[in-house]
């Protein structure tokens, strides 16, 4: 079994962003010049896929409101991992973080498409596909 530097998945999975990648609600506004913006779903759950640990979700709020969810990963000894977080603007603040049970591939009703070509992607970068 290979091993991978964090900074090796986290290049793996920066370049693999795209358009067709975030949530498919939101695809139009996805830019290159904000390639985090609309992917911490697959992203938590492809680096979920690989390092283990716990998915947690936060609300995102604008003027007091939520206006979204923000997912990131917690690893052992509660070192948490957020690697899309820069996507916000500075009237977007992310509340609360609480542990979200990850249900099989084959439930989930929305972004099976996009987490598949993410983790097919990362895993060609990290020379597993």
């Amino acid at each position: 079994m290979a091993t991978y530097l964090l900074t090796d998945i986290e290049r793996a999975l920066r370049s693999s962003w795209s358009a067709e990648t975030c949530t498919p609600e939101y695809r139009a506004r996805w830019s290159p010049d904000n390639p985090a913006r609309d992917q911490c779903g697959v992203t938590a759950m492809v680096l979920n896929d690989l390092l283990g640990g716990e998915l947690i979700r936060g609300e995102v709020h604008v003027g007091g409101v939520r206006t979204d969810y923000h997912w990131w990963n917690r690893l052992g000894a509660g070192v948490e991992i957020d690697l899309t977080r820069e996507q916000f603007g500075p009237e977007e603040v992310v509340t609360g973080g609480v542990v979200i049970a990850r249900p099989p591939v084959a439930e989930w009703r929305r972004l099976r498409e996009e987490y598949a070509l993410l983790r097919a992607r990362v895993a060609e970068r990290l020379g597993r596909g």
